[in-house]
């Protein structure tokens, strides 16, 4: 029983460490006088505001009544342990679950910055070299998709273009599920990959690169302004494999900003109209990160630490020969079994690549 109230005590003492540094308290006070507020006469008069209050008060009241939940569930069991022995079989398995959760809470908490908890527009691109290239963003897309399935969210592919003889060019899909755009972010950036190409008759050994982008997909609109003289919007037929699904019509959209040189596209929704108004929330989601970024560099700079700003960073390899190995770059964590990476296991290197962050920040 003693070893019980130990593991009670320090999962006590690391959610009141936790809820401290998420100010857990103070977003209970926040959501108790946003809801006072809301019960003022003419709250309502501006519709569109009272919905993002009540929105951000759900939002506050879940994490606040989640962590209050873990922390009296931890008092309640170290109460149980300290009146005595009679239930120790029953307290161990209360322990042991209640050890899971205050383990994901601990992750889902190095989740705390400014858009962790949005949903995610992640985009994959090939790099140079043809279809090995276009295959291997093939490859990188069925694995997020199978993470996507894994780990209980939903997607949308928003833009496909195919490759020429195999694989594709690029992909755009929509991540949607809470801490999507937070676990995601360990993803961003160039991944190589080593194997025998298929598509060698010599069966050579070769090196493929792929870009891997990610910006938060922000429910609310973005406070970005877009003057229209700078962008060109083009206007063209659908693609995809056929059949019912493809658009006979000139629906997909394709909006090219002319300061910044950032292209979107849109193609599955069913009119002009639908695909233009997601283009444009997709495009002020990327020039809302990219003038983010262009502080965050600048601050980087005026510390004195060395930005690399290009999307040459090859952040992690996944070797198919002549042995396997996929290695993160930045954390040095690896992985001798590539093809489970492959079909979707990333959860580690996201742990991974979420500390060493907390580290550098602390």
């Amino acid at each position: 029983m003693d070893s019980l109230i130990e593991q009670l005590k320090a999962m006590q003492e690391q959610i009141a460490a936790l809820m401290e540094r998420l100010q857990i308290a103070s977003k209970a006070e926040e959501a108790a006088r946003l809801e006072a507020q809301s019960a003022e006469a003419g709250f309502w008069d501006d519709a569109e505001e009272a919905q993002r209050i009540m929105q951000r008060i759900a939002r506050l009241k879940a994490e606040v009544d989640k962590w209050q939940s873990i922390a009296q569930r931890i008092a309640d069991g170290l109460e149980l342990a300290q009146l005595g022995s009679d239930i120790q079989d029953d307290l161990s398995a209360e322990v042991a679950e209640i050890a899971q959760i205050v383990s994901k809470m601990a992750l889902e908490a190095m989740l705390s910055g400014e858009y962790d908890r949005e949903n995610a527009i992640l985009s994959i691109h090939a790099g140079a070299g043809g279809t090995e290239a276009c295959d291997w963003a093939l490859m990188l897309e069925r694995m997020y998709l199978r993470w996507i399935e894994q780990n209980g969210y939903k997607v949308e592919i928003l833009d496909r273009t195919e490759g020429e003889e195999a694989g594709i060019k690029s992909v755009t899909m929509s991540v949607k599920g809470d801490f999507a755009y937070g676990y995601l972010r360990s993803e961003q950036g160039t991944h190589r990959l080593v194997r025998i190409s298929p598509f060698d008759a010599s069966a050579r050994r070769h090196t493929s690169f792929a870009k891997v982008e990610l910006w938060p997909d922000i429910e609310t609109d973005i406070d970005v302004e877009i003057n229209e003289k700078d962008l060109r919007i083009d206007v063209f037929r659908a693609s995809g494999a056929g059949g019912q699904h493809v658009q006979k019509n000139e629906t997909a959209i394709r909006i090219t900003h002319l300061p910044t040189g950032i292209v979107v596209q849109c193609q599955n929704q069913r009119s002009q109209l639908q695909n233009r108004e997601r283009a444009m929330q997709i495009l002020k989601a990327r020039l809302y990160d990219l003038e983010r970024q262009a502080q965050m560099n600048e601050l980087q700079a005026l510390k004195g630490a060395s930005v690399d700003a290009s999307f040459g960073n090859q952040i992690r390899s996944y070797v198919l020969h002549p042995y396997q190995l996929v290695k993160d770059h930045r954390t040095n964590y690896e992985v001798g079994n590539a093809a489970a990476v492959l079909d979707g296991r990333l959860n580690d290197f996201m742990e991974q690549f979420l500390r060493a962050r907390i580290s550098e920040q602390s």
